[in-house]
């Protein structure tokens, strides 16, 4: 079968899950994508000039499946006459929907009923929807009655039950098994546990409380280091650069490694994953961490507890900041040193495992 798969916003996490699937796919997959910068003018403008490339190539698939960044409604029309017959799905990494507006942005509730509608109207065009986690399936479905609601008339409410009925979950499928290789020896040698961050720096990810944690801690006189990696912006939230003088020689590393190699060791390295998001819809640096055998500590809410098998939630899971301390102080005095089943459940996850599904569903379509 042949997939023209189109990405407006082709980098990160969107460019590795949409390369990943293509290589291990039994299926003919070729791209159409856009750089990924300026995010908003990629939802307003992207589909006009990828439906030209379209229509340019001599790209004729069996399917079109498109990232939640594409205008669908918008490429479809302006490709009707070789598009009119071709089945489309819509992957969801994310949606505007849910996702937490920058308190920076200028009139974030106008801009939200844009970008989100733009989804809305996408998910109508589509065939079918697919979402990278339960959580997400279930937040953006859950919030549309409310969103339609807002307008003045004809808010289309009959809509919401078909797309609840077209939409399923996909998880994001990773490449785990890549880790593997940079497994280090076993060493019997003692150094303080490592607190690691692999998110990116910015403010849904709540560095201002992850670091909060840390402060509080170092006062009470517990030893450990901490490594800092992730993607930083333009913009990066000033706690950082404040962490970095008053965590001082604690820090062992800070700011992006230099390549996988480096990002796979530092996981390895690592003891303890604190994370107190606000947000994310799936959290593909929290599984990748976990599968590196890094103790978790994650909010009991949005898509972690999917990461963690029911048994061990209770242990794993905390419900609020005093039970991120209470835990974090716990797992600092008496380190976690069983987590293989933590990941065998996040090993599912893997292309290896998911790809089957993934080539069946899309041949379904």
């Amino acid at each position: 079968m042949k997939i023209c798969l189109i990405e407006p916003f082709h980098t990160g996490s969107h460019s590795a899950w949409a390369e990943e699937f293509a290589r291990y796919s039994r299926h003919d997959v070729e791209f159409l994508t856009l750089s990924g910068r300026h995010w908003k003018w990629r939802m307003h403008g992207g589909a006009v000039t990828l439906a030209r490339q379209f229509l340019e190539s001599d790209c004729k698939p069996d399917l079109i499946l498109v990232s939640d960044m594409l205008d669908l409604t918008t490429f479809l029309a302006l490709t009707r006459e070789r598009t009119a017959g071709i089945p489309t799905a819509l992957y969801f990494h994310e949606n505007q929907l849910s996702y937490p507006w920058s308190p920076n942005g200028a009139n974030p509730a106008q801009q939200r009923a844009h970008y989100a509608f733009i989804n809305y109207t996408s998910a109508l065009a589509a065939d079918a929807i697919f979402f990278n986690s339960n959580y997400h399936c279930d937040t953006f479905n859950g919030q549309l009655p409310e969103f339609l609601k807002g307008f003045p008339d004809q808010n289309e409410l009959g809509s919401l039950a078909l797309l609840k009925a077209k939409s399923e979950v996909l998880p994001l499928g990773l490449d785990l098994q890549r880790f593997d290789q940079y497994k280090p020896e076993v060493s019997t040698s003692k150094k303080p546990p490592l607190i690691l961050w692999n998110h990116r720096w910015e403010y849904d990810k709540n560095p201002e409380e992850f670091f909060q944690a840390l402060y509080q801690l170092q006062d009470e006189g517990l030893t450990f280091e901490v490594a800092v990696l992730g993607e930083s912006y333009r913009k990066c939230p000033p706690v950082f650069s404040e962490a970095q003088q008053r965590l001082g020689e604690r820090i062992v590393q800070f700011g992006y490694a230099k390549d996988f190699a480096d990002y796979a060791r530092w996981l390895w390295r690592a003891d303890i994953l604190p994370v107190h998001s606000n947000h994310d819809f799936f959290g593909a640096s929290v599984v990748q961490a976990i599968y590196c055998h890094c103790a978790p500590l994650l909010p009991r809410r949005l898509a972690y507890p999917e990461h963690i098998p029911a048994a061990m939630q209770n242990r794993f899971l905390y419900d609020d900041f005093d039970g991120l301390l209470e835990r974090l102080r716990g797992m600092l005095k008496n380190p976690v040193r069983e987590t293989r089943e933590l990941r065998s459940h996040v090993a599912h996850y893997d292309w290896g495992e998911l790809i089957k599904r993934y080539d069946d569903r899309f041949e379904m379509v």
